[in-house]
């Protein structure tokens, strides 16, 4: 096994307590999950079974990204193959912080109510890397709290940006916080520098912004004040460090954030 790839197996074998046990996959209606958690751009989705690492339910849109038929993927090591070489140890980084953070700071109990977020390069069906928001959500769990089913969506942010600001998000549902930019590569994961951390109210704007709702549109639609949706709109661009709407729309969907 290439140790890229190797180094992800590491990460995710050495999360597991107890022993690992298989569950049934619920009844899931996908089409509603990822309409409330997928960024703006081309995208795909399958669910990662990781008792043994196979791969099911992929959706269309897997072969016009990267030209292969969902019958060649054998499992995750096949789709671990497309990320870019010089991605990998930043990936395989990316998830031991992640869940290292789900489970000093928030509590692993918890893990089906939070949604991870980084960018990588993906290959594409012509040989070339294309800039991709990686999204994973825990479906299910066994008695150890082992997470063993997770749905994974991949979507193309190439438009959008190609830089890597080599961050990660855990972003939190159902009122749960959120904690946002976490560097990949700090020496701890700390709470303290989670500083940019979104409300569920903001949240909730953002992805209205992003819709091209007014502020006075938000006002009437949250039944709050238009000066309640000024101040709002203030400390979300001071939490996102954007000066612009546009600024603020691009990041929060090339990053995972609605």
């Amino acid at each position: 096994m290439e140790e890229g790839i190797q180094m992800m197996h590491n990460v995710w074998d050495k999360l597991v307590r107890d022993e690992r046990r298989p569950v049934e996959l619920p009844p899931i209606d996908f089409n509603q999950i990822v309409s409330t958690v997928f960024a703006t751009g081309p995208f795909y989705y399958y669910v990662l079974d990781f008792f043994d690492y196979s791969i099911s339910n992929i959706s269309a849109g897997f072969v016009e990204a990267h030209g292969f038929e969902p019958g060649d993927i054998r499992g995750i090591n096949d789709i671990l193959a497309l990320i870019h070489p010089n991605d990998l140890a930043m990936v395989s980084k990316a998830e031991e912080m992640s869940f290292a953070f789900m489970r000093f700071h928030i509590g692993m109990e918890k893990i089906k109510s939070y949604k991870f977020s980084y960018n990588f390069r993906f290959r594409n069906a012509t040989g070339g890397y294309d800039f991709y928001n990686h999204q994973s959500l825990v479906l299910s769990t066994d008695e150890h709290n082992n997470f063993v089913k997770a749905l994974n969506i991949h979507t193309n942010i190439s438009h959008l940006t190609n830089k890597n600001t080599y961050t990660y998000s855990i972003i939190g549902f159902n009122g749960l916080p959120s904690f946002l930019n976490l560097p990949i590569f700090a020496e701890e994961n700390n709470r303290d520098m989670c500083l940019n951390n979104f409300s569920k109210r903001e949240i909730e704007i953002i992805k209205m912004i992003a819709n091209g709702v007014s502020s006075r549109g938000i006002a009437d639609r949250l039944f709050v004040s238009l000066e309640t949706i000024k101040s709002h709109r203030k400390n979300i661009f001071r939490k996102a460090g954007c000066s612009t709407a546009a600024e603020l729309v691009a990041r929060s969907v090339s990053e995972g954030w609605i």
